[in-house]
């Protein structure tokens, strides 16, 4: 995979940190997310107000350290 430099405001950095999920998100996974979501609800815009009130219900269990981590949740489904 190759990798690109992008130029970009310091206020849209600061708004795309607002979608982050975890400290450790990368921009680049920001990025993709906000282009399904985009398209989804192009595509579905019925599901749209559905998709992103699940999306804020999750970021606030993640805020809330209500989750599994990879390792918690392999350990659960016996991998």
């Amino acid at each position: 995979m190759t990798e690109t430099t992008l130029k970009i405001h310091e206020d849209t950095k600061t708004d795309l940190d607002t979608f982050r999920e975890y400290k450790n998100e990368s921009y680049d996974e920001v990025i993709k997310k906000m282009i399904f979501i985009v398209k989804n609800c192009k595509h579905h815009p019925e599901l749209s107000k559905e998709t992103i009130e699940s999306i804020e219900k999750a970021r606030e269990r993640i805020r809330k350290g209500k989750f599994l981590t990879e390792e918690e949740a392999s350990k659960r489904l016996g991998f």
